[in-house]
């Protein structure tokens, strides 16, 4: 019996198949996916049809970035042209299924490219080809034509959530600090570029040691640490404009910043006479709230999606472990208690799970847990994996990876929270501190 993917059930696994083609012939599948290994759904994405003298070539670029995405997910695969019967299909002519059921296609993407001058205008369509219906309406982007790629990663959006029931996530960029020259004297500078590593670009130079970005809600602003003085200060800086201003002048050192969810204040770790406590300052008047105190460190805080409460990293048991406690400070709830150490606790955007760095044995691990800290899962292992940052749908962690020895240099990497599709994310240096921002709009 043929079904939209075939699954390979694991231990542990657990998948929900809703409003399957064979069951209900007009709605999409809706599948989740917490662990287990899947076969990928087979999809035929047909030669875009082009409007006027557009040319070829915008087509092409623009499927093959689309097919980048979906494929880049781990949760589908192509059907190459090559395979193809149907030569093309006009956007606006009837779909020939049995050409696409009989090379296996489950879902075909269809679609336009017209330049009008400066101006792109995109059409796509999605087809269950077994059910030989079409999933959803149809949709047009238009904007300029330089802005291709983001419209190519509206229409991978566009398909992904229809097929999955997800929320999107390739329309996003990623903040990260960009790492040059020898391991001792590193050349570090503030980047953002496309959540694929394309249109990558610097914020700052390198005359300063960056670290830690992190997006505001609205993917405007990018909080961060430099030592521009001489000492860790945290700044703020306007991603178009490249404004930046300190974000706090008293003395002491200021690190491990994070915006709230609504934008109004950033958390972040300030040390003063000997003692480091979570802080939030208020963006609007400069207001600091202290939120813990005592001799231990801590540090590393975030947010979680509702704003109420913030999980955090603290020594204050010997080793570091993770903490939760409400938005207004106070007494604080150990979540963590396996073996070994953990911190850098990241809250995902869909609120159930936190990811973590976990050390254990001389390892470094990407991790994830409940917000009760139960079900804790080990995604990576290696010699050093550290600072995970979520997709903005929840389904995917970024982090940074570094190599051993004189030689070794940090890589950003991603895997998909369940531990499957483990890979690198290419950037034109190396790369560490990935932090995801949230969709674009």
């Amino acid at each position: 019996m043929k079904y939209y993917t075939k699954l390979i059930i694991m231990a542990l696994a657990l998948i929900i198949f809703k409003n399957s083609p064979l069951m209900a012939q007009s709605k999409p599948l809706r599948i989740e996916i917490s662990q287990g290994v899947i076969e990928p759904m087979p999809i035929a994405l047909s030669k875009f049809m082009t409007v006027g003298g557009t040319s070829a070539e915008y087509s092409e670029q623009i499927a093959s970035v689309i097919m980048a995405d979906l494929i880049g997910s781990g949760l589908f695969r192509e059907i190459p042209r090559s395979a193809h019967i149907s030569a093309s299909t006009d956007f606006n002519l009837p779909v020939q299924f049995a050409d696409w059921r009989v090379i296996n296609a489950d879902a075909l993407i269809t679609g336009s490219v017209n330049i009008q001058g400066d101006v792109l205008i995109l059409k796509f369509r999605l087809f269950d080809v077994f059910a030989q219906t079409a999933l959803g309406e149809g949709l047009q982007f238009q904007a300029n034509k330089d802005n291709w790629r983001r419209m190519s990663h509206k229409i991978a959006d566009a398909v992904y959530s229809r097929l999955t029931g997800e929320a999107a996530y390739f329309d996003s960029r990623v903040a990260y600090i960009s790492e040059e020259g020898p391991k001792n004297a590193r050349k570090k500078r503030l980047t953002i570029m496309d959540y694929d590593g394309a249109n990558s670009r610097f914020l700052t130079d390198d005359n300063d040691i960056v670290l830690a970005p992190r997006f505001s809600p609205n993917n405007e602003e990018i909080v961060y640490t430099s030592y521009k003085s001489g000492t860790p200060k945290v700044y703020l800086i306007n991603v178009d404009t490249l404004d930046q201003r300190l974000l706090d002048e008293q003395p002491g050192m200021t690190f491990a910043p994070r915006f709230s969810p609504d934008g109004r204040s950033v958390v972040m770790s300030l040390t003063d006479r000997g003692n480091t406590d979570i802080y939030t300052v208020d963006l609007k008047n400069g207001r600091k709230t202290r939120l813990t105190s005592g001799i231990s460190i801590d540090t590393a805080p975030s947010y979680s999606p509702d704003g109420k409460q913030i999980v955090f990293e603290s020594d204050r048991g010997g080793r570091q472990q993770i903490y939760l406690m409400s938005v207004l400070g106070g007494e604080a709830t150990r979540i963590s208690f396996g073996k070994g150490s953990y911190g850098t606790p990241v809250w995902s955007p869909r609120g159930d799970m936190i990811a973590f760095t976990k050390i254990n044995q001389g390892r470094f691990h990407i991790g994830v847990m409940r917000t009760d800290g139960k079900n804790e899962r080990l995604l990576t292992a290696s010699f050093l994996d550290e600072g995970p940052s979520w997709s903005p749908n929840g389904r995917v962690i970024m982090f940074f990876r570094e190599t051993a020895g004189a030689n070794g240099a940090p890589e950003i990497y991603s895997v998909d929270v369940t531990g499957r599709n483990l890979k690198r994310v290419k950037t034109p240096s190396s790369g560490s501190d990935p932090a995801w921002s949230g969709l674009l709009k």
